[in-house]
């Protein structure tokens, strides 16, 4: 009898197992396979209790390699991470409510949600209710806003208080990295003997991520943070070369992902970096990016007039495909996104102050195409994707509130990166808030181009990488505050002398 009461976990578990296996062997002809998920579910429920923090190491070690999956016809969910995103929701939602409740703690550090961009995300969260309430499909934008709900306040809110703890940040920045590898060398081992086939190459990265632009985007979001990563580390000495290992890949798979606005992305990044490190100031390069957009419109027929002279396609040259860049004329992937751009601006014209509906633009957009415009990949089915713009999308979909929240996290992000960058007391943050900026830079550039917040491929990083600027800002220790601590400890001494 000691025996039992001693085991009386493994016997309860051993009975449990047992009653499944059953159940599940009767069921099966009736073709209830869904129930091997369960243990599964079990797994993952009992480490979100235990171990909240590895619960979100856990989801962003999946999510490279999480493929959609439709449960219920017409919804389909990422497998198996966007399960385990609502069951994060979920649980952190409760634990603050709980620790509110029986302790009469906030259970939240209230600083975070003061913040500027904790702000921003808040007030673009409302206005997207807000946007879905008066949409045009309201089923489609209320099922939107719910996987934006389960994108941010996991990866964003929850990460970042777990961000207090910088070494966090590490292990979550290589869990995402180290999936992204594996998927690099598998789409890479694909590549072989089709180097010459252009449309191969931009479909060898399924079924893990949709196209070769989502593809190239996220692997030039890891860029600047992993290259942080490895000049920094002072550990052991295998880490090391495992890093530079895994950074050549990466390098290998920006390449050959042949996504022309990921290789602008990179570019961008290291050109505001060289203008940081000479002090410029954040508010002069919005000056000159505001100059730059000023003078395109000013001089739009002489740009379009030039760029229309270039016939150079998309090729898996080097030198071709970047010479393509600028093809407006016969570049078919080009062309498509212009016509999805002017589509876009026609409906945002009929509804500038609410927009469509979140995510009702590629249901709604074939109207609103123009024949004159059409390039050889257009559809009308609206299954190529979006309005291909992180801004141009929110401001057709939620009108302009939605485009200038959209626009608010950007720049307050971006700012608070370079401020905690020049005001950290620590050197390693400084570094550390830097890598996250630039970062979240090459996609701030990209999503001039594309827009892929709607996935949990690149919103989890997105998101976590937002979050880790904020925890940045809010925990570490800036100079003033070392200048003052220091005044007053001299004060001190003067005094007791």
């Amino acid at each position: 009898m000691s025996w039992f009461r001693k085991n009386a976990s493994l016997i309860t578990a051993m009975i449990v197992t047992a009653a499944f296996l059953v159940a599940n062997f009767i069921l099966l002809a009736k073709d209830f396979y869904w129930l091997f998920l369960l243990p599964l579910a079990g797994l993952v429920l009992l480490l979100f209790i235990l171990r909240f923090e590895t619960g979100l190491l856990v989801t962003a070690l999946l999510t490279p390699f999480a493929v959609d999956f439709a449960l219920i016809p017409g919804m389909e969910l990422s497998m198996p991470v966007e399960p385990m995103m609502i069951l994060f929701t979920v649980m952190f939602i409760f634990r603050v409510l709980a620790v509110r409740w029986y302790s009469r703690d906030v259970g939240y550090d209230i600083r975070l949600l003061r913040h500027p961009v904790s702000i921003a995300v808040l007030a673009m969260l409302v206005w997207m209710v807000v946007s879905a309430a008066t949409s045009l499909i309201p089923a489609v934008s209320f099922k939107y806003f719910a996987a934006r709900l389960w994108f941010v306040v996991p990866f964003f809110f929850a990460a970042a208080q777990i961000f207090r703890n910088r070494d966090r940040m590490r292990q979550f920045v290589w869990c995402y990295a180290f999936s992204l590898v594996v998927v690099i060398l598998i789409t890479t081992a694909k590549t072989f003997g089709s180097f010459h086939d252009l449309q191969t190459l931009h479909r060898v990265m399924r079924p893990f991520y949709n196209d070769h632009t989502a593809y190239g985007c996220v692997i030039a979001l890891f860029v600047p943070v992993s290259l942080h990563f490895i000049v920094s580390e002072q550990g052991r000495t295998w880490l090391k070369p495992l890093m530079l290992c895994c950074f050549a890949a990466m390098m290998a798979g920006l390449f050959l992902s042949y996504s022309r606005a990921a290789w602008i992305s990179v570019m961008g990044a290291a050109a505001v970096y060289l203008a940081i490190r000479i002090g410029m100031k954040v508010k002069w390069m919005l000056l000159v990016f505001a100059l730059g957009v000023t003078l395109f419109f000013t001089y739009q027929s002489d740009v379009l007039y030039k760029l229309s002279k270039n016939k150079q396609d998309s090729s898996y040259d080097l030198s071709g495909q970047v010479k393509s860049i600028s093809n407006i004329s016969t570049d078919a992937s080009n062309l498509e996104r212009l016509n999805r751009w002017a589509s876009a601006i026609r409906m945002f014209k009929e509804r500038p102050l609410l927009g469509c509906g979140p995510g009702t633009y590629q249901f709604l957009y074939a109207r609103y195409q123009r024949s004159y415009q059409l390039s050889e990949i257009s559809t009308n089915a609206g299954n190529l994707g979006n309005a291909h713009s992180e801004y141009i999308g929110p401001l057709t979909e939620q009108g302009v509130p939605g485009a200038v929240c959209i626009l608010a996290i950007f720049l307050t992000t971006f700012a608070t990166g370079v401020r905690v960058y020049r005001t950290a007391a620590d050197p390693a943050v400084a570094r550390l808030a830097l890598a996250f900026t630039l970062s979240l830079l090459t996609y701030y550039i990209h999503g001039v181009f594309n827009n892929f917040l709607d996935t949990d491929k690149l919103s989890v990083p997105f998101w976590a990488f937002t979050a880790a600027v904020v925890a940045l800002d809010v925990y570490s220790k800036k100079e003033s505050e070392s200048v003052e601590t220091d005044v007053d400890d001299c004060a001190e001494s003067l005094k007791k002398d």
